[in-house]
C-alpha cells in the first residue's frame, strides 16, 4: 500500500471540512481503541462511513480488511450503500453486516473445526419452537407448567452469557423449574448437533467457541480484519462483546460507536457494562464525544440533557445545537385518557390545516395497551394512522380472537369467525373435521354452526362429534346469555374469557401472555366506555361490533402513505418527527410499576425517556391525566418524574394544571382506585352540539369542502358518509369531525 506524505494527508483531510470539528477528530483518529459517544441526533452514522472512507483513501487498508458490524440486516443494507456513495470502488468489499451474518460466513467456511458441516441449517424462531415442543414432549414435561417459550427464553439468556447446559445443572440446586430446563436446554442442544443446525444464538455463541479452540483460526481473522467497527455498541451483549474482543486483537484497532444514554434493551439481553467499560478494556482507548445535535430545537434538547443528568451510570455528555430555541415544550394535563387521545387529534387537525403533512406527527407510548383509545380517536377524527413496530390494536391475534366469540354470539352463522375460533383454545378439532363439516354444510347449504351443533347426525363426523357438540353447547350458552338480557356487554364479556379458558391458554402457548393478558383486559375497558358512551337500547352488541368495524376499516392506507405514526418508544429509537406526542407520561404508567422500585430498572426507563424526548425536531407535547382507565381498572397516578426533571423555563402548561397535589418530587407506587366496570353508568356523555343532515354542504378542516351522503344514528352520536372533493369518500364520527354546515 501507497505511504502517504505529510501534504497528501492534509489534502485528504481537506475533503471532510464539512465535517465538525468532533466529527472529524473521530475520522482521522485510525489507530488504536477508539470510543465514539455519540449524542441523540449527532450523525453518528455518518461518521462511521467517512471514517471507512478516509482510512481507504490513506490507504490503511484494503476494502476487505474492514469489518463493520450493526444490528440489523436493514442497517447493514443502508451502511452498505452509504459505503458504496462514497468510497465507490470497492466498496462492496467492505465486510458490513449483522453480527448473525458475519459468525455463520465465519462457520461456512470452518464449522468442521467444531463438528458442523458448511451446509448447517440456521433454525429461525418457528424452527426452534416446533422442536422444543417436541423435546418437552420427550421429556413427559407439561407445557401448563413449563411453555416451550418460556424454555427457549431461558436458554437463550444463558446462551447470551455462553453458559452451557451444565452450567445451568449447576445452578439449578433444588430448584426443579431449572432443573426441566436444564435437562432441555441438553436435549435441544443435542438435536441441534444430530440435525447439523443451529439456532440464531449457537452463531454467536460457536463462533466464539470456534476461535477459542482452534487459534489459527482466529488468527486467520485477526490478520484480514485491520480496522474493526461496531455501530449501536451499548445494545450489545456479552457474547458479542467477546466476539469483537477477540478478533481485535493484537492490533486493538477497534473503533465502537454508541450511546449509553440510548441503551434500553436490557430485557433483550443487552448490557450497558460494555460500553461503560470499553475504556478499562482496552488500555489507552480514545474517546471522542459527538454532542453536536442536528435534530431538534434548543428547547427539547435542555429536556432532554436535564432528564438523563438524573442517571448516575452513565459517560457523560451534553447535547447542544446551533438549532434555533424553538418552542416551549407543552405540557398538557388532560382529564382522561380520551381527553388525552382527542387533544391529540385536535393538535394533528390544526397543525395539517395549518400547511403540515399528516406523516409529519408521531405518538410514541410506553406500553402497546395506550394506543387503543388513541386509535378510536384518530379513526373517528378521519386521521390516517398507522402503527409502527406493532399491530393495530384490533389487529393483534388475541383481540381478533376475542371479538370473533363475540361476533358468533351476535351471529352464529359467521362461518368465518367461527372457523377462527373453533380449535382455539385447543379443542382436539383438527383442520380435516372443520373441513369435513363445511363441505356438509356447503352441501346442505346451511351454516358451519348449524352443522357442528348436529355432529352427531352425520357419519363423517362421528369421530370428533362429542367435541363438536361440546363446543356448539359453549357457544349456544354464550348466546343465550346474551339474549336473557341479564347481563350488561362488560359481563357478558367476562363470561367469555371464563368459559373459554381463553388466558390460560396464553398462558400456556404465547411466550408474551403477560402483555397479550393486559391487551384483552384493555379490551375490557372499550367495552365499558362504549356502554358510557350509549343510550342503554343503543347500547347493544351489534353495535358495538358495528363500532369496532369503523375504526379498523375506515381507510386502507399504503406504508408510504400520507400518516401520523404510532410505536412504543422502544420501537422509535433511530427515527426523527418533526412533532412528537408523550401520552401516559404519570408515576405507574412511564415510569412503568414494575421500574419504580429498582434503581437499575429505573435509570433504563429515564434513557428511554431520553430516547423518547430526542425524536422531536421541533415541538413535543407532554401529556398526562387526571384519571385513567386501564386494563379494565381506573387509577389517578401522580406525575412523572420524568416531567420534574424537565426545567420550568422551557415547560408551558395547559389543560387541567392542578391535577397533582403540592407533594410533586415525593414518589411512590401509584395510587390506584378500583373500577368496577359493572357499575351504574356515568350520566355525563358528549353529544354532537351540530345536527348534520344528508345532503349538507360542509367544511372539515383539513378534508375541505364536501356533501353528506349518508348519516347514521349510533347512540348519542352520528356516523357520517361524505363525499370531499378533494380526498374522496370519508367516514367520520359527527361529535369527533368538528366542520361547518356551508348549507
Amino acid at each position: 500500500m501507497l505511504k502517504m506524505d505529510e501534504k497528501n494527508i492534509k489534502e485528504i483531510q481537506s475533503q471532510f471540512s464539512r465535517m465538525n470539528d468532533m466529527q472529524q477528530k473521530a475520522v482521522f483518529c485510525t489507530e488504536g481503541p477508539l470510543l465514539i459517544l455519540a449524542g441523540a441526533g449527532s450523525g453518528k452514522t455518518t461518521v462511521l462511513v467517512n471514517r471507512i472512507a478516509y482510512i481507504l483513501k490513506l490507504g490503511l487498508a484494503n476494502p476487505w480488511q474492514i469489518l463493520a458490524i450493526t444490528f440489523t440486516n436493514k442497517a447493514a443494507g443502508e451502511l452498505k450503500d452509504r459505503i458504496n456513495a462514497v468510497v465507490g470502488v470497492g466498496g462492496n468489499d467492505v465486510w458490513a453486516a449483522t453480527f448473525h451474518s458475519t459468525c455463520a460466513r465465519i462457520l461456512r467456511r470452518y464449522g468442521e473445526r467444531i463438528g458442523f458441516s458448511s451446509h448447517f441449517t440456521v433454525y429461525d424462531t418457528d424452527d426452534s419452537r416446533r422442536l422444543m415442543k417436541d423435546i418437552l414432549k420427550q421429556l413427559n414435561i407439561d407445557e401448563k407448567f413449563l411453555p416451550h417459550k418460556t424454555v427457549l427464553s431461558e436458554i437463550s439468556k444463558y446462551k447470551d452469557k455462553m453458559q452451557t447446559p451444565a452450567d445451568m445443572k449447576k445452578k439449578s440446586d433444588f430448584d426443579s423449574r431449572l432443573v426441566s430446563i436444564a435437562q432441555a436446554y441438553e436435549l435441544y442442544q443435542q438435536r441441534l448437533k444430530t440435525s447439523d443446525a443451529m439456532d440464531f444464538d449457537d452463531l454467536l455463541c460457536n463462533t466464539v467457541r470456534l476461535f477459542e479452540e482452534n487459534p489459527d483460526v482466529l488468527e486467520i481473522y485477526q490478520k484480514q480484519f485491520k480496522y474493526i467497527m461496531v455501530d449501536e455498541y451499548q445494545d450489545t451483549n456479552k457474547v458479542q462483546y467477546k466476539f469483537v474482543s477477540m478478533l481485535a486483537k493484537p492490533r486493538n484497532n477497534i473503533c465502537v460507536v454508541g450511546d449509553d444514554d440510548q441503551s434500553i434493551y436490557k430485557f433483550r439481553g443487552a448490557t450497558i457494562e460494555n460500553i461503560l467499560s470499553f475504556e478499562n478494556e482496552f488500555k489507552g482507548a480514545t474517546v471522542i464525544r459527538l454532542e453536536q445535535n442536528y435534530r431538534s430545537t434548543g428547547n427539547i434538547l435542555d429536556a432532554a440533557n436535564n432528564v438523563i443528568k438524573n442517571n448516575v451510570e452513565r459517560k457523560g455528555k451534553t447535547l447542544w445545537t446551533e438549532n434555533p430555541v424553538g418552542e416551549k415544550i407543552e405540557v398538557h394535563t388532560a382529564l382522561s385518557e380520551r381527553d388525552e387521545a382527542q387533544f391529540i387529534a385536535q393538535k394533528i387537525i390544526d397543525g395539517v390545516a395549518g400547511g403540515m403533512s399528516f406523516s409529519d406527527f408521531a405518538i410514541l407510548y410506553r406500553m402497546n395497551a395506550q394506543s387503543n383509545t388513541i386509535e378510536q380517536v384518530l379513526s373517528r377524527s378521519g386521521i390516517p394512522h398507522r402503527v409502527i413496530g406493532g399491530h393495530r390494536f384490533y389487529d393483534r391475534e388475541e383481540i381478533k380472537d376475542m371479538v370473533a366469540y363475540l361476533q358468533v354470539i351476535n351471529n352464529p352463522h359467521d362461518d368465518v369467525r367461527l372457523r377462527r375460533i373453533i380449535n382455539k383454545p385447543k379443542r382436539g378439532i383438527g383442520e380435516t373435521t372443520v373441513n369435513r363439516a363445511m363441505d356438509i354444510a356447503s352441501s346442505l347449504g346451511e351454516s358451519l354452526f348449524n352443522v357442528i351443533k348436529c355432529a352427531d347426525d352425520y357419519p363423517d363426523l362421528s369421530r370428533a362429534s362429542a367435541k363438536l357438540l361440546d363446543f356448539s353447547k359453549l357457544i349456544n350458552g354464550l348466546i343465550d346469555a346474551h339474549l336473557s338480557n341479564e347481563y350488561s356487554l362488560a359481563e357478558l364479556y367476562n363470561l367469555v374469557i371464563e368459559h373459554t379458558n381463553y388466558k390460560e391458554y396464553l398462558q400456556t402457548e404465547k411466550e408474551d401472555y403477560e402483555q397479550r393478558i393486559e391487551n384483552i383486559d384493555e379490551l375490557l375497558s372499550n367495552i365499558v366506555k362504549f356502554e358510557e358512551d350509549y343510550e342503554d337500547e343503543e347500547a347493544t352488541l351489534s353495535n358495538f361490533l358495528e363500532e369496532i368495524s369503523l375504526m379498523t376499516d375506515i381507510d386502507n392506507y399504503d406504508a408510504d402513505a400520507d400518516t401520523t405514526v404510532m410505536m412504543t418508544m422502544h420501537s422509535a429509537k433511530g427515527l426523527e418527527f418533526p412533532v412528537v406526542f408523550l401520552p401516559g407520561l404519570e408515576e405507574g404508567i412511564f415510569p412503568s410499576i414494575q421500574t419504580i422500585m429498582d434503581s437499575s430498572q429505573l435509570s433504563e426507563e429515564r434513557r428511554l425517556a431520553y430516547v423518547a424526548i430526542t425524536r422531536a425536531k421541533e415541538k413535543l407535547y407532554i401529556i398526562k391525566t387526571r384519571e385513567r382507565m386501564l386494563f379494565g381498572s381506573t387509577t389517578r397516578n401522580k406525575e412523572s418524574r420524568f416531567v420534574t426533571e424537565i426545567p420550568s423555563k422551557v415547560i408551558e402548561k395547559t389543560g387541567e394544571e392542578n391535577l397533582f397535589s403540592a407533594h410533586r418530587f415525593e414518589y411512590s407506587t401509584s395510587t390506584s382506585v378500583t373500577f368496577n366496570p359493572f357499575a351504574k353508568k356515568q350520566d355525563s356523555k358528549p353529544t354532537s352540539k351540530t345536527e348534520y343532515k344528508v345532503g349538507n354542504m360542509v367544511y372539515h378542516k383539513v378534508f375541505g369542502k364536501g356533501m353528506i351522503l349518508s348519516a347514521e344514528s349510533m347512540g348519542n352520536d352520528t356516523m357520517l358518509e361524505i363525499a370531499f372533493d378533494n380526498v374522496g369518500t370519508k367516514t367520520l364520527m359527527a361529535n369527533f369531525c368538528k366542520m361547518e354546515i356551508l348549507s
